[in-house]
């Protein structure tokens, strides 16, 4: 059956439509009708807020999920603390509610990342607490092109410092109790690592900065570059961190590809394309946030009162189906000589309720 969706676009707001269907069985039978009208709605908004679903626990809301998301993806590389409910369903993140989330598109940098991410809300905050939205196209369009053709050209890096004390330890972010399996994990993985002393792990990638949507061909800003850079941390903090643990020791930090530090301006000016291209909804319980997370990327306002916002992962795309400029590497590479294009990728694939 045919559906179509009248969405409602407003300024400074996601794309928005009510829920159809009595109950949670009409609903879900609902959303399964509207799989083409929802993938065409998020082809063009990158994300899509639907109110008044009858999302009442963590059960009504993996039945919403199971009408849309055709495969599960995991959570790798963990680098946030977040809650697990049962039925592959997670708290959105444990991070304190004084404490802003920069935009990220999820697993930027690992080989493969959902395609989709739902966000359900079960208990609304009394004050802030949404999650804006960022089309990553626009925020690609709104850089610089010499900057964006450096980052086409060399990627960026991420180096990660694993401790307990300051992030997540290297158990809690593998999974395992294994100095092998993380070495196993990070081999196949394209990831550099050394184990420092106090039980430590430090870990270099590199990947690449912008990539191409497998079903829209759109190319995309998709990386943690800001979002783990040192000068997008609180003057104070940053300070501090440089002080205590020094430059090499910070819990995350990025670069360029081949290991040129970013400047603080040019992060300045990514992070002002951010902000021009985001949205965001208040959260009122029952409503259901799906975003493509390789068009939008998403964060998360400091907030007040009582928060419980669910999500769940599905649909994963390899970073190899999606024309990434510079192959994935373990460390750091050397200086390119000319600046990259996104090649238009190998092959086309769609996912939410299709298959290749």
């Amino acid at each position: 059956m045919n559906t179509t969706i009248a969405w409602e676009v407003r300024d400074g707001r996601p794309a928005a439509a009510d829920a159809q269907g009595g109950d949670l069985r009409e609903t879900c039978a609902w959303l399964r009708e509207s799989r083409d009208a929802l993938r065409a709605g998020l082809d063009a908004h990158g994300a899509l807020y639907l109110r008044g679903l009858p999302v009442k626990d963590v059960g009504d809301f993996a039945e919403v999920r199971d009408a849309l998301v055709s495969e599960l993806a995991g959570y790798v590389e963990k680098a946030t603390p977040r809650s697990y409910f049962g039925r592959d369903v997670y708290s959105s993140t444990d991070l304190p509610p004084s404490q802003a989330i920069r935009p990220h598109n999820e697993n930027s940098y690992a080989l493969s990342f959902p395609g989709l991410l739902m966000f359900g809300c079960l208990v609304a905050p009394d004050q802030g607490g949404a999650t804006p939205v960022t089309d990553v196209r626009r925020v690609l369009e709104d850089i610089p092109a010499p900057l964006a053709d450096r980052f086409r050209a060399h990627g960026w890096s991420l180096t990660r410092n694993y401790g307990d004390h300051i992030s997540l330890g290297w158990r809690t972010a593998f999974g395992t109790e294994d100095r092998d399996e993380v070495a196993a994990y990070c081999a196949a993985n394209h990831i550099a690592h050394e184990w420092l002393e106090g039980d430590r792990l430090r870990t270099t990638q590199r990947r690449s900065a912008t990539i191409r949507h497998p079903g829209t061909g759109e190319e995309v800003w998709f990386n943690h570059t800001v979002f783990w850079n040192e000068w997008a941390l609180d003057p104070e903090v940053r300070e501090v961190f440089l002080e205590d643990l020094g430059h090499d020791n910070l819990p995350f930090n990025t670069a360029y590809g081949d290991g040129e530090p970013i400047s603080r301006q040019d992060v300045e000016t990514i992070d002002e394309a951010y902000r021009r291209a985001t949205v965001r909804e208040t959260w009122r319980p029952g409503d259901v946030l799906i975003v493509d997370n390789l068009l939008s990327a998403h964060a998360r306002e400091a907030f007040r009162g009582n928060r419980r916002i669910v999500v769940a992962m599905g649909d994963p795309v390899a970073l190899d189906d999606c024309a990434p400029t510079v192959p994935p590497l373990g460390g750091l590479a050397p200086q390119a000589a000319e600046p990259a294009r996104a090649a238009e990728p190998a092959r086309r694939r769609r996912w939410f309720g299709r298959r290749s």
